[in-house]
């Protein structure tokens, strides 16, 4: 009956660590802005960014990657050794990170829960899971950045790349096969939050960033310059 408790109060506390908008307080204290009234109305490092400038974004990032990291710390406090109840704190970490009950709003007579897109909380919980994972996901995830040109792809291949990582590592025996329970539900997750950039991405309108923004710049430039 203790355990059964712990795995509740593990949980529950993954949700609301992952509900902690960073995003929103960090823009607040610097220049007083909601971030949800800025670009797409996200809480997360992106958005950040567009509200307050680079620092701001960065550090929000960086909050949100360690809040899904530290669901590992609180699982090994009140529950150590099970893997299942890891995966479950990380991924709760980002749904909490995506709909913040403390960001829970009325919004025409409706409930709505609001937050980010749910990536650098990914990375985090990945990193609960498996702390060397940094070194994979990061580099990979600047290159799709870089040269796929789109922040919302760039999102979605953090859980990718974590679920082809522990795909690898379960085949070799060197992780449980639970952990890429992690990185498929991860995915879902992210993909459901990133709807309306998925559909832009299918019209074509959706935001270039990286190389191929620069790219697109100069072509248009000497489109327009020939």
């Amino acid at each position: 009956m203790l355990e059964i408790g712990n795995i509740t109060l593990t949980l529950v506390i993954a949700y609301l660590m992952g509900s902690i908008p960073f995003g929103y307080l960090v823009v607040k204290i610097i220049n007083g802005r909601d971030v949800r009234e800025v670009a797409s109305g996200r809480t997360g490092g992106t958005n950040a960014m567009r509200a307050a400038g680079l620092g701001a974004g960065v550090f929000t990032a960086v909050l949100d990657v360690l809040k899904g990291a530290a669901t590992a710390w609180v699982v090994t406090w009140l529950v150590s050794g099970q893997t299942w109840v890891q995966v479950g704190a990380a991924l709760l970490a980002i749904i909490g990170h995506n709909y913040s009950i403390f960001l829970l709003k009325r919004e025409n007579g409706r409930w709505v829960f609001r937050g980010g897109a749910g990536g650098a909380t990914c990375l985090g919980g990945a990193i609960a899971l498996w702390n060397p994972i940094i070194w994979i996901i990061l580099p990979l995830a600047l290159l799709v950045y870089l040269f796929v040109g789109y922040a919302s792809v760039t999102t979605m291949s953090i859980a990718f790349i974590a679920m082809i990582v522990f795909i690898i590592r379960a085949a070799l025996g060197l992780s449980p096969w639970v952990y890429v329970v992690y990185g498929a539900f991860a995915l879902l997750v992210l993909i459901w939050a990133l709807r309306p950039n998925l559909k832009r991405l299918f019209e074509g309108t959706e935001r270039v960033v990286g190389f191929r923004a620069k790219w697109l710049k100069k072509k248009v430039y000497e489109k327009f310059n020939n």
